[in-house]
This record gives structure tokens, sequence and C-alpha cells, in this order.
């Protein structure tokens, strides 16, 4: 298998992590949508090959009207983060929270909006990018670790739910979500090359699997 001939959405696509995706998916052949809510920021993904889509991520209506334009889709990936830290547990902010959480609503909103497609899909795909700070996490970057955790529980239970539902209807699992995570800071290549692999392993293999994303 492979991700040729598939098409992807990457959801807040502008930052240096989407635009390494989607040359790395373009170059095996997928078709790329890149979603985001600035014309100007999305311009380095057209000039790349992607079909681009003013659209918040966040945004579970927003996301449901694209689904129902794009139709088939093999596989979503929320790229909406950030951090934001530091300070000790004292330093936890309710605006540093509250800045960390469209990270966790663009995981909702996007599985929730595109979950048929997904699970009708030959070989659908959903990913979310966390962190190994929900392993080991530490005082100063606790609401991160806590969004970070919650997004991983999250996807964890999109993967029960592809599961599920290839069981009730007697077929072979055909999609799987996964997370990965990284350790420290996200390094754009490491994540376009851990994307195009999903497609390189069955359904099975790779459903409800935590891989971290190391050289």
């Amino acid at each position: 298998m492979s991700v040729s001939g598939k098409t992807v959405i990457i959801a807040g696509a502008t930052s240096a992590a989407g635009l390494a995706v989607a040359h790395a998916l373009i170059a095996s052949g997928a078709s790329v949508v890149a979603t985001g809510r600035s014309a100007e920021r999305l311009a380095p993904l057209a000039d790349a090959g992607a079909q681009t889509e003013i659209a918040d991520a966040t945004s579970f209506e927003e996301m449901t009207a694209l689904a129902a334009r794009l139709g088939p889709v093999d596989g979503v990936l929320p790229l909406v983060g950030g951090w934001r830290g530091g300070g000790g547990l004292a330093g936890q902010s309710d605006d540093d929270l509250a800045a960390l959480l469209p990270a966790f609503a663009a995981v909702r909103a996007t599985s929730r909006a595109f979950d048929a497609a997904l699970r009708a899909s030959e070989a659908g795909r959903f990913a979310v990018v966390s962190s190994t700070a929900v392993a080991r996490p530490l005082a100063g970057g606790a609401n991160y670790a806590s969004v970070k955790a919650a997004s991983e529980t999250w996807a964890r239970a999109v993967a029960q739910g592809f599961a599920k539902a290839a069981r009730d209807a007697g077929a072979p699992l055909r999609a799987a979500s996964v997370v990965f995570r990284a350790k420290g800071a996200l390094e754009p290549e490491l994540l376009a090359s851990a994307v195009v692999g999903m497609w390189e392993s069955p359904a099975e293999e790779i459903n409800d699997r935590m891989i971290e994303l190391a050289p």
C-alpha cells in the first residue's frame, strides 16, 4: 500500500510542519487539501500543489461543510498547535490554557466531521501530533501536557470507533487512528515522513498506536 492516489486533509496547515507534510504527500502522489483561516498564509501550500480551503479547523460546522463539499477522503491530520508554558505550576495561567485549547478543539472537530468518510475509505487514516510530555509532564508545562493528553485520549477513542464499526459490519479494519509523539520541538521533516508512512502498513497494525517521532 501507499499514499499515492489518496486524498488527505491537513487541517490548520499553515505552519512549517503543515508545509513539510504537504510537500511529502504531494511528492508521494497524494492529493492534498490544506485548510487555514488566512488566504495569505495558505499561499505557500497552494504553490506546493495543494488545494487550499479557507476554513476554521476548530469549528465542527465548518469542517462538516468542508467534508460535504469534498466527498471521499482518505486521511485527516489536524495540525492546530503551539506551546505556552513556563513558570512552574503557579505559572499555568488560564490565558495560556485558553490559547492551547484550540488544538484539542481541532482534533474533535475534524475527527467528527470526517468520521464517515474515513470509515468508507479503503485506507482511512486519522492522526494527531502529541508530545512525550504526556508521559512525563512537568509543572511548567502542565497546561500543554494536559491538552496533549486530551488529544491522545480522543484519538484513541477514534481508533476504538473504527475497530467497532468494522466488527459490527463484519468487515476487515480499513481505517486507523494514530498518535505521533514528538520529543521536544516538532521536527517537520520527521512528521512528514511518518505521515506518508501511515499508508504503508495495514490498518490493524497501526490503529490505536503511539509512534514516537525520532530520527
